[in-house]
């Protein structure tokens, strides 16, 4: 059979990824998308485009049927399913080839099976493969915590928790069920012993519809945050330096895949710890986020080979041998600093330098880069918030995380806060360094030093600096009278000029400046000398022991925020304006949005005494809950929002009048 025209039943990047592919191999694409994603950049892309109305994914891209007809009004003849959403539903499957159409994927029973991650291990025990006993949530008691809550259809971190005491487990289990209903369509948990320390392993397979199995190589996926992936990696360090254990992983990749009869693209999940053993975890069917690490270090274009196997081409009976190294890392808008916060709004600018390509293979060092975001692109509250997955190739792994780190580091990223410095400090970490990558690398090392801003607090100064002369420069250059005259000039000698920026993590920074004779002069940094200022490029000399240091700095304004970047580092300010409006004070004790979201819950009336940390609501944002609790003991006075009700970033949620004598966190 021959594929022409290929909806993907995705969006953002994996649409992207899917269309590239099919683009190099002369084959039609057709976009699907809700009514927030009209202007992504993957509707653009495709030759066609059909609209699924609505906002949220069971609205869209969970409804199959709309699926299906999409495909069949845009002259579709195959359907590739991506990863998340409806990828993994047997249900979706077989109506696609009801419809007529080809399915980019496994046979509709090795879904099935695969669904529940309660049979498949079962179904996996039996075919030889070593498996964690799936325990029933009914019948755990303290003598199997901490235990693992997992969604049965689910992956990414949805409906995952981790419980440490019985009187958690319920509540949790809840909270597990209704995060997987939201994601998967399918509120079904288990729970099973919870390793602290392991390592997440898994292998890449590919079998054909004549009997050939791949086992195409291992990944490494062990630094997560809340069980999501954060950086991935091919080889693996452990099983590099494990005698024997790849040749023992990929045969019971190869016993898992041929006890379902799975054809095409699929991922074998394992739990190893350092001694090398391991256990079965879940098989993914279909294409993993990480699979651009594979390719980097295989030369293969996995999409490439699903559309092949879907049209029943025969594989070659050896896969590829694996060379050098490969490392992605996950690039979201999101605060690692503040509870991983997600983060939505504009997209101003994604610049990232030593992209050598985009959506293909690296077949020498250098950077690959596969987003779904462009410069001005917004980022909802409806789906993840993955900005990019950024890939490096070296022939050694020190120096693909050292291209990898150094491209993150000198990377424009205006609009958003991003977890870019987290991803930074763990590439260059001793611990990454030496392949020390399990599960707890982010408790180990201490979030908070992980996720601390890569500028230092005096060149972080440095950069504010840079960003009012630019702006001074930028009032020159708009100036209707005197616009030759530099800034704040004054024929007689004066006090300085004073500009104002807010920064997340060090607070107001009042940066006073005059000229005097054609040189400026800049409070607190004395010898500083200013070579050169325009409304977007500040070069300064910057005195040291040993002699001044010229400095470049680029400056973007978008607004009243500003982007300074430069080799010392990113830095993101918010320019205050001279008087404050009085209306927007903010009354002391209030709860305010940390996101836009959803309120799903409310968990205390107007006029009840609570404690410090007690949850007063939770929101949902980016298909995950998030709590959000009393900053200090004291009187819930108002509650501002009803369940159901979106809300924006920064809304005053509810007030909590503080007891008296009582501190708030901040204050502390």
């Amino acid at each position: 059979m021959t594929i022409t025209n290929v909806l993907v039943a995705n969006r953002g990047e994996i649409a992207r990824r899917v269309f590239a592919t099919c683009r190099r191999m002369g084959i039609g694409t057709v976009a699907v998308y809700s009514d927030a994603d009209a202007a992504a950049p993957h509707v653009a892309e495709a030759d066609a485009a059909v609209l699924l109305p609505g906002n949220t994914p069971a609205e869209t891209y969970l409804r199959g049927e709309l699926v299906i007809e999409a495909a069949l009004a845009a002259g579709a003849d195959a359907i590739h399913p991506g990863y998340g959403f409806l990828s993994e539903n047997a249900d979706f499957a077989k109506a696609v080839l009801a419809a007529g159409l080809v399915w980019i994927g496994p046979p509709v029973e090795a879904i099935e099976q695969m669904g529940s991650k309660v049979a498949s291990k079962k179904m996996m025990d039996a075919a030889g493969v070593p498996v964690l006993a799936e325990l029933d949530p009914a019948e755990v008691t303290d003598a199997h915590l901490p235990v693992l809550i997992k969604a049965s259809a689910g992956g990414g971190g949805r409906g995952m928790r981790v419980v440490r005491s019985l009187d958690e487990l319920e509540p949790q289990i809840e909270a597990a069920r209704r995060e997987a209903e939201s994601a998967f369509g399918d509120p079904t948990v288990f729970c099973e012993r919870y390793l602290e320390t392991g390592r997440h392993i898994e292998v890449q397979v590919m079998a054909d519809t004549h009997g050939t199995i791949w086992a195409v190589g291992e990944r490494e996926c062990s630094i997560q945050r809340r069980h999501q992936k954060v950086i991935e990696e091919a080889p693996s360090p452990l099983v590099e330096r494990t005698e024997g254990m790849r040749a023992r992983l990929f045969e019971a990749a190869r016993l898992a895949t041929g006890a379902i009869g799975y054809t095409g693209a699929g991922t074998v999940e394992f739990l190893a710890d350092e001694r090398g053993e391991f256990f079965f975890l879940e098989m993914n069917t279909r294409l993993q986020v990480e699979h651009p690490v594979t390719e980097c270090t295989t030369g293969l274009d996995l999409v490439r080979l699903q559309l092949e196997v879907a049209s029943a081409a025969k594989l070659p009976a050896d896969s590829p041998a694996m060379y050098g190294h490969s490392i992605e890392v996950r690039l979201y808008a999101e605060d690692p600093a503040h509870d991983w916060q997600p983060q939505s709004g504009t997209v101003h600018r994604i610049d990232i330098p030593s992209v050598v390509t985009e959506f293909d293979l690296l077949h020498r060092p250098g950077v690959r880069l596969d987003t779904g975001v462009v410069d001005g692109s917004v980022v909802g509250v409806h789906y993840d918030p993955m900005l990019a997955k950024v890939i490096s190739y070296a022939e050694t792994r020190d120096e693909a995380a050292r291209l990898l780190a150094n491209a993150l580091h000198r990377a424009k990223i205006h609009g958003l806060v991003t977890n870019r410095d987290l991803l930074v400090r763990v590439l260059r970490h001793p611990a990454f360094l030496a392949g020390d990558t399990d599960t707890a690398f982010f408790t180990t090392h201490g979030l908070d030093t992980l996720a601390a801003p890569l500028v230092s607090e005096s060149d972080e100064a440095l950069s504010i600096v840079a960003a009012a002369l630019a702006d001074a420069a930028a009032n020159r250059g708009t100036a209707r009278v005197g616009g030759g005259l530099p800034s704040g000039w004054r024929n007689l000698p004066s006090q300085s000029t004073h500009k104002l920026f807010e920064s997340r993590t060090s607070g107001t920074h009042d940066i006073g400046y005059r000229y005097t004779r054609g040189v400026v002069s800049v409070d607190g940094h004395d010898g500083l000398e200013l070579i050169e200022a325009t409304p977007d490029r500040v070069v300064l000399a910057v005195p040291g022991e040993r002699g001044s240091v010229r400095r470049h700095f680029a400056v973007a304004r978008y607004a009243d925020l500003v982007c300074v970047d430069s080799p010392l580092g990113p830095v993101s300010v918010r320019k205050l304006p001279r008087f404050s409006d009085p209306a927007d004070q903010v009354a002391t004790g209030s709860l305010l949005a940390p996101m836009p979201g959803s309120v799903i819950r409310l968990g205390a009336e107007v006029g009840s005494h609570v404690e410090q940390g007690q949850p007063i609501l939770w929101l949902e944002a980016m298909k995950m809950e998030h709590t959000i609790a009393a900053p200090a003991a004291g009187v819930l006075s108002a509650v501002n929002v009803t369940v159901g009700q979106q809300v924006e970033v920064g809304a005053v949620l509810a007030v909590v009048d503080p007891a008296e004598g009582s501190e708030t966190q901040e204050s502390k």
